[in-house]
């Protein structure tokens, strides 16, 4: 008699192999993970960490040092995700810079921050620009658009930052990566192929609680083998070449950069600006912002969380001094954040 093929949650519960660390690169991981229960299901030899895939706790304190100047001292109109309003600059955030008569506002897109611009002809606009591979070309296309609009009271300031130079950096922290299904979704999944070449094994992932334990249960299947891997778990979205015409249009428009990632430092290579011929649009540029060295607070620990190298709940200020209504670091912040999803959830579950 054949025997019965077992479930992505069996082969889960049963797993019996060596001691596994897997890295969760996206934010919206975590806490689909957290939300959906999976962590109970998880052997004690199994131990998910968190990665730097949250755009918002990787953006180093100057960036938000940044933005404070053109608010406070040049009386630009910043807009921004909601999520980077609350997150620490060196003496203050964005919305303390609001409280001291700062014009702060709220957008869903930087397409919505071209539009005010546009609406505002007298007001300069500078749209926070901050993510991986996803987002970047929604800013690119903002600026293009602007320029066809004949805008000259919009930019845009780049935090924009690429995966691959963080796996490489972050590829002796775990045996697994959980790769990020919308990134991948743009640039496809050569370089996760690459890696594993490189010896670096991981799983695309979608969001689903059927996606997601199909990508665990795959991951710790092959890990048995003893061999480096990869695996697209997440077909319906991912393809081998992702978008070519988001690609193209970043390539167009921006150019590599070195990048500092909170935790993780200047990583080379992992940062995107606007090319010469877009600097008009570049608000560094546009306001000759001068060189700032924002300062972390020395008792966050979003640094080592954002390397696998210790859980939120390590921290000593977290759920005591560092809270979402009062956060010490962006961790905190952010919807994506390790230490918010380990608050709204770990704490109550008593994570192991």
């Amino acid at each position: 008699m054949e025997e019965k093929k077992k479930t992505a949650r069996e082969i889960i519960e049963g797993y019996d192999g060596p001691p596994v660390r897997i890295m969760e690169v996206c934010g919206t991981h975590t806490h689909e993970i957290f939300r959906l229960g999976i962590r109970k299901l998880l052997p004690e030899q199994v131990e998910l960490i968190s990665g730097p895939g949250c755009p918002v706790c990787v953006t180093q304190v100057g960036f938000i040092d940044e933005a404070i100047y053109l608010a406070l001292e040049r009386q630009v109109t910043i807009c921004t995700f909601g999520d980077l309003v609350r997150v620490p600059g060196t003496n203050m955030s964005l919305a303390g810079a609001r409280e001291r008569g700062a014009k702060i506002r709220i957008v869903y897109s930087p397409v919505d921050a071209k539009e005010y611009a546009k609406e505002h002809p007298k007001e300069q606009v500078t749209f926070l620009s901050v993510g991986f591979e996803t987002t970047t070309p929604s800013a690119c296309l903002s600026v293009k658009k602007a320029r066809e609009e004949g805008l000259t009271n919009y930019s845009i300031l780049t935090a924009n930052k690429t995966m691959p130079q963080a796996y490489e950096a972050l590829k002796g922290s775990a045996d697994i990566f959980l790769y990020p299904g919308h990134v991948n979704a743009i640039t496809g999944t050569k370089l996760c192929e690459e890696l594993a070449k490189e010896g670096v094994s991981g799983v695309v992932a979608g969001f689903t609680a059927k996606e997601l334990l199909t990508a665990l249960a795959v991951a710790l299947a092959r890990f048995q083998e003893g061999r480096p891997f990869f695996v697209n778990c997440y077909p319906r979205v991912v393809t081998e070449n992702g978008s070519p015409q988001a690609q193209k249009l970043v390539e167009e428009m921006m150019e590599p950069c070195d990048s500092e990632w909170r935790g993780l430092g200047v990583i080379k290579g992992s940062g995107m600006r606007l090319q010469e011929e877009w600097s008009a649009f570049d608000a560094r540029k546009k306001y000759k912002i001068p060189l700032i060295q924002g300062k972390a607070n020395p008792a966050c620990r979003c640094g080592d969380v954002l390397q696998g190298k210790c859980k939120p709940s390590d921290c000593k200020v977290f759920g005591k001094v560092c809270t979402p209504q009062h956060p010490v670091g962006a961790c905190m912040v952010s919807g994506e954040g390790a230490c918010s999803a380990y608050y709204m959830y770990g704490e109550a579950e008593k994570m192991k």
